[in-house]
């Protein structure tokens, strides 16, 4: 299973539509709209880098309003400590 980030730009005005319609597609587990360069970000997992490949392209592209997105899968993690270190 691999895990990884997608950031999406949209159309203006568009990011709470377009995480509202991206948080219900398989295999992403969280989508929020935030501020920045960047209008949404999802978490998303797939059995391979491949799937989480096509996921983005047909799934999550497709989506009326995305613009443009940045994969980034999750290559290494770990956990914070006490006290969040």
């Amino acid at each position: 299973m691999i895990a990884g980030y997608v950031l999406i730009q949209t159309e203006v005005g568009r990011a709470s539509v377009v995480a509202a319609a991206v948080r219900e597609l398989p295999g992403v587990s969280a989508a929020a709209s935030v501020a920045g360069p960047y209008d949404v970000i999802v978490r998303a997992q797939a059995g391979s880098i491949d799937q989480l490949g096509r996921l983005v392209v047909s799934r999550i592209q497709a989506v009326g309003g995305v613009l443009r997105t940045i994969t980034c899968p999750i290559i290494s993690k770990s956990e914070a400590g006490p006290g969040g270190r």
